[in-house]
């Protein structure tokens, strides 16, 4: 009998997530390269949607890892044990942030960080709507799907969670759709899969003002925007508006899955009465995770890569300047890059591709292609990264020239 190809098994055992997966047979990764088992070498320009943050297998994350395999794995459910990698990341993070944010529930991922802020919304309010913003995405388990605006990607899973409305973002006049009655506005700070849609100039200030003037609990999600994507360690740092509850994770654990509902311990400690047991999990905070967490925040502090970004932000505007490109919108190195036309898209991406250099789409934006890479990146690799970008621009555009 034949032996069946990795290829072939990834089709036949592994579940699929789309029609047309991109089949990158992965060998392995190294800083800011992968690469395939044909040994042919990628630039990530992506950090798996923001995530490797720090590249691939930082050596400190590694080495918090293989230091934290020596002592133990999970010895209990979350919040029965005193473990320490768990309260040394959480005291290191909450120290980072402002009083209010003082404590963290450890999670798995950013989907499981959004749904126990939904259950804490309402738990704290006694309100059960919710509202989130149009484009926004939050992740795909119920609740968070019942967030999304998008009826196409949700209407096959209906009926989700009752009691969700949508306001436009960056539209202050939708901001009196909040009220008494709204239990949480869940909001990302920088629009991600939207194509990277900033807030405009005083939109988080006056979103802020009105939860408050309604007893609403403001909830940014910063799963793709934390751990120096802006050019701040967070985003609502950067744009000075301070949210009630901050949801992290992606970036957060060096590429270990990793996610973390943050507020005040007076709001969290909700989850422990009335009922006991109000939100629970068996592997969030996973010792080994939270060791790689502890380790991918030391080294975001120590060195010097977010007070890069700026000028790595400012580099890549440089370089994108071409006649196919219509716009670079960024908040740092959470950048989109929207083309003149639709059509040149699919040929960017796949020449990119060709060429050695990673990019991906957008969930809401059929015009712009996803830059996100690693923070770590130096200068010389990023022109080599830039010359392949401008190439596969020149040869989208060469498609279609007369």
């Amino acid at each position: 009998m034949a032996l069946l190809s990795h290829r072939q098994l990834f089709l036949d055992h592994v579940a699929q997530t789309s029609t047309y997966p991109l089949m990158l047979e992965i060998d392995r990764a190294e800083g800011i390269f992968i690469y395939d088992t044909a040994g042919k070498r990628y630039y990530d320009l992506n950090s798996g949607i923001s995530v490797s943050s720090l590249g691939h297998r930082h050596p400190r994350v590694i080495s918090a890892i293989k230091s934290q395999l020596d002592k133990h794995l999970h010895t209990m459910v979350y919040g029965e044990h005193i473990q320490t990698p768990q309260v040394a990341y959480a005291r290191l993070l909450a120290q980072q942030l402002d009083p209010s944010l003082n404590s963290v529930y450890f999670l798995n991922s950013g989907s499981e960080v959004i749904e126990a802020a939904m259950k804490l919304a309402k738990r704290a309010t006694g309100r059960y709507e919710l509202i989130s913003a149009y484009n926004a995405y939050h992740g795909s388990t119920q609740g968070a799907e019942g967030l999304r605006s998008d009826l196409p990607y949700s209407a096959a899973f209906m009926p989700l969670i009752p009691g969700i409305k949508h306001i436009a973002f960056n539209t202050e006049a939708e901001l009196a759709k909040i009220s008494c009655r709204t239990a949480a506005v869940i909001v990302e700070p920088v629009q991600a899969e939207a194509g990277v849609q900033l807030p405009a100039p005083g939109y988080l200030a006056a979103l802020r003002e009105r939860c408050t003037a309604t007893g609403t609990l403001l909830i940014f999600d910063e799963i793709q925007t934390g751990f120096g994507r802006t050019g701040q360690l967070f985003a609502h740092q950067k744009y000075k508006v301070l949210p009630d509850v901050l949801c992290i994770g992606k970036a957060m654990g060096g590429g270990m899955p990793i996610g973390g509902l943050v507020a005040d311990r007076t709001l969290l400690s909700l989850f422990s009465k009335n009922p006991d047991l109000g939100h629970i999990t068996t592997f969030g905070g996973h010792p080994v995770v939270c060791a790689a967490a502890q380790a991918t925040l030391e080294v975001m502090l120590e060195e010097d890569y977010i007070e890069q970004v700026a000028a790595k932000e400012k580099y890549i505007h440089s370089r994108l300047q071409h006649a196919i490109v219509r716009e670079v919108r960024s908040s740092g190195l959470m950048m989109a890059v929207e083309l003149t036309k639709r059509k040149y898209l699919k040929h960017v991406v796949s020449e990119a591709f060709e060429q050695g250099a990673l990019v991906d789409y957008f969930l809401f934006n059929d015009r712009s292609f996803r830059l996100a890479p690693p923070l770590v990146y130096k200068q010389e690799q990023l022109a080599s990264a830039m010359d392949i970008l401008v190439s596969a621009l020149d040869y989208a555009q060469g498609k279609y020239s007369s």
